[in-house]
């Protein structure tokens, strides 16, 4: 991020995806908007420090997301991920099918490679260096966001549903924790973890910005938390939801009830703007999606975290922003999220 603010990249034509390796001069590059500057099936690898393409890879289908490491190359299409060595020319080394991926949901940690398994809900981790491969029965609905912590011990993911964010540890699948966003249906946008691994932030179309205190499978109390990310637990993890706590009596029997008021609700939030974009076409028309932009909408929400206590959400589209907050704590131990910056960088 630093790289292109100080040295903006003008290709006089559409970019729908960029990735950036680190803070090193490569980046993956893939064609959108009316106008792309590449194919939209087509991963060009760009060194900016000699300002040319290094390495093309070419699919038969769009492509949703790339991710980069030093050792691998990583691209999301609609059905599958394509895994290759970072190398001139780069060698595949494995492809795995999933459920319809049109928002590219793809992780790359240094150990592990987290997606959407090949049935709705399930998420696949592969071990980088040994391609083993874990099936992890997350939600009962398709996924919609899943996001690895900086140290690869934890995952989070959250469903089209949006009401919860499940957590579970990388080391065997066990789900440790759920944290409640809400009880009312939302499309969350982003999930990002903070570089010390001890805070997650949310956003959804809600705009509302959710910080959780992190469940960790390295402090004492999840270390003995029950192993539930195996296959023979697809059934109770699906219908977790569903399942009234007995001691509530007859007030379990009423929907979300008991869950409501014993779920892990952030511990402050903050709200953020969305921005105004309008149907193309005008008032009333059906939405048209951007080509080459996974999803097909400008982008909105997007979490990074800058350090440990400093979160940055951007928004794309018409009224482009970012917006800057801080996150702290008050002299008797509770957390508190203000916004200290923002500005819009598209538009006038």
């Amino acid at each position: 991020m630093e790289r292109l603010i100080r040295g903006c990249l003008d290709f006089n034509a559409g970019i729908g995806i960029a990735e950036m390796l680190g803070r090193a001069n490569y980046l993956a590059l893939v064609g959108g908007g009316k106008q792309p500057k590449f194919p939209q099936n087509k991963v060009v690898i760009w060194d900016d420090a000699k300002q040319k393409a290094v390495i093309t890879l070419e699919f038969r289908t769009q492509v949703q997301r790339v991710r980069l490491s030093r050792s691998r190359i990583v691209v999301a299409l609609q059905n599958s991920i394509h895994v290759y060595a970072f190398s001139s020319p780069p060698e595949k080394l494995s492809i795995f099918e999933t459920a319809d991926n049109l928002h590219g949901l793809c992780c790359l940690g240094t150990k592990i490679i987290s997606f959407p398994g090949n049935a709705i809900g399930r998420v696949q981790l592969v071990e980088v260096d040994t391609g083993n491969v874990s099936i992890i029965p997350a939600h009962g609905s398709a996924l919609r966001a899943v996001e690895l912590s900086p140290d690869g011990q934890v995952l989070a993911t959250a469903s089209e549903a949006g009401t919860l964010i499940r957590i579970f540890a990388t080391s065997n699948c066990a789900r440790i924790a759920e944290l409640r966003r809400g009880v009312d249906h939302a499309t969350i946008y982003s999930i990002g973890i903070s570089p010390d691994n001890t805070l997650l932030a949310v956003t959804s179309d809600k705009s509302t910005l959710h910080i959780f205190d992190l469940p960790h499978p390295a402090h004492d109390e999840y270390k003995s938390s029950p192993r539930l990310g195996t296959a023979s637990s697809v059934q109770s993890v699906g219908s977790v939801d569903e399942a009234p706590n007995q001691k509530w009596g007859i007030l379990g029997k009423i929907p979300l009830l008991p869950r409501v008021f014993s779920d892990v609700y952030s511990s402050t939030s903050a709200h953020f703007e969305t921005g105004d974009d309008p149907s193309i076409g005008g008032l009333g028309t059906p939405h048209v999606p951007i080509p080459g932009i996974p999803g097909g909408k400008p982008v909105k929400g997007v979490i990074g975290w800058l350090n440990e206590y400093t979160i940055m959400v951007i928004g794309a589209g018409r009224d482009g922003r970012w917006e800057k907050f801080f996150v702290g704590t008050t002299d008797d131990g509770k957390r508190y999220c203000v916004r200290n910056g923002w500005r819009r960088y598209l538009g006038s």
